[in-house]
């Protein structure tokens, strides 16, 4: 019995020292430094933040228990979200292999990947072909293939890449684009030290900077309100960010992965030029019954007044219906995004199926009319139908 319970102490010492060692050292050794600068208004020499309040980015859910129990009635399923299908039928398209001029071809790839040909390019946002959005192959199961096989792809000229989260930072298939097109990367600062780790390489930009892709083209890193991390430790290392593509016959516009914020990072997209396309996100938004937005998704409520305030002549959804990264119903996005633009008199605005390409009219000035306050967006969608949407 002696023998037995020595044992056992010795068993529990060594669990008790395993454990705290890996707490101190394991978080350090998942931190990483990714960018090295000088410090500015978002930047503080070693992490990140928003200038506009980084406290709503803080919480990785809003409400009950601590981030254990979150994660841990997240993976289990008992957090009474509503059912997800397991699978989502998609055909696969064969995009064709250029665009050229003034006509544009865009089509959705999935989550916020998306397919942008015109003027003889091919641009790629956030290409994600990954089966899991997670390190280590864990996470979210996509539940939608991808709307064109990789294989189908054309040769890639331009990839835009938002932040490092998995399910908009790919490494393996940013790998693939690379070994297979050597793309022009663009991304905001710190990422290109990730993406190097799949030895490609890419331009990172702080917001407010641009390169020139070719005569008449250009991209501009701009802001939004969000965070990175690859890890936890690693918290805002790098930077995030949308991006605005300078057009001739009107720009577009690509959100990345964002929170409202202040809500003049729209307007600042939009100083830019005229934008005939803007991709919006509008999923991963809700985490209780009812909320309509969370510090780092807004959802449809919010997409409708961002859309606005770009002044975009038209707009496709995206950052819904593939990964599963929150509590909301799978078709609840667009139908709460229906809905809002039906309150706010707004049209142009409007899902698109995966793997199928729509063609981008040229740019023509919206109307815009009154901006509705969010309080009475909220209450127009105040309906027994809005009210039954998980």
């Amino acid at each position: 019995m002696r023998l037995v319970l020595k044992i056992v102490g010795s068993v529990v010492l060594l669990t008790v020292v395993v454990v705290a060692l890996a707490v101190t050292i394991v978080p350090r050794f998942l931190d990483r430094i990714y960018y090295r600068g000088p410090a500015t208004a978002h930047f503080d020499g070693a992490r990140f933040a928003n200038p506009d309040n980084d406290a709503d980015t803080q919480q990785i859910q809003p409400a009950g228990g601590g981030r254990a129990s979150f994660f841990w009635r997240y993976f289990t399923g008992s957090d009474g979200r509503p059912a997800w299908p397991k699978s989502v039928a998609v055909r696969p398209i064969a995009p064709p292999a250029r665009v050229e001029g003034e006509r544009m071809v865009v089509t959705w790839v999935g989550h916020a990947s998306v397919l942008i040909q015109t003027q003889g390019l091919n641009i790629l946002t956030d290409p994600v072909w990954a089966q899991t959005a997670g390190p280590l192959g864990a996470g979210p199961r996509r539940v939608a293939e991808p709307g064109i096989a990789f294989d189908a792809l054309p040769k890639i000229d331009l990839v835009l890449v938002s932040h490092d989260h998995y399910d908009h930072l790919d490494k393996a298939t940013l790998a693939r684009l690379w070994q297979r097109d050597r793309p022009r990367i663009v991304t905001s600062l710190g990422n290109d030290s990730v993406i190097g780790q799949t030895g490609a390489t890419a331009t990172a930009l702080d917001w407010g900077q641009r390169v020139a892709i070719k005569p008449g083209v250009s991209v501009s890193v701009t802001r939004n309100h969000h965070w990175g991390s690859r890890w936890f430790s690693d918290r805002n290392r790098a930077l995030w960010s949308s991006f605005v593509v300078t057009l001739p016959g009107g720009n577009v516009f690509f959100a990345g992965d964002t929170g409202m914020g202040d809500g003049r990072w729209p307007v600042e997209a939009a100083a830019l030029g005229p934008i005939r396309l803007a991709l919006i996100p509008i999923g991963a938004f809700r985490f209780v019954d009812g909320q309509m937005e969370s510090g780092s998704h807004i959802g449809p409520v919010d997409a409708v007044e961002v859309y606005r305030r770009l002044g975009a002549a038209q707009a496709i959804p995206i950052h819904w219906g593939t990964f599963r990264l929150s509590f909301e119903g799978y078709d609840t996005p667009p139908k709460l995004l229906a809905a809002a633009m039906r309150c706010t008199g707004q049209s142009g605005f409007a899902p698109v199926a995966i793997g199928r390409p729509v063609e981008v009219a040229g740019y023509v000035k919206p109307v815009t009319g009154t901006p509705m306050p969010r309080v009475a967006l909220l209450k127009c969608l105040d309906t027994a139908a809005v009210r039954a949407l998980r």
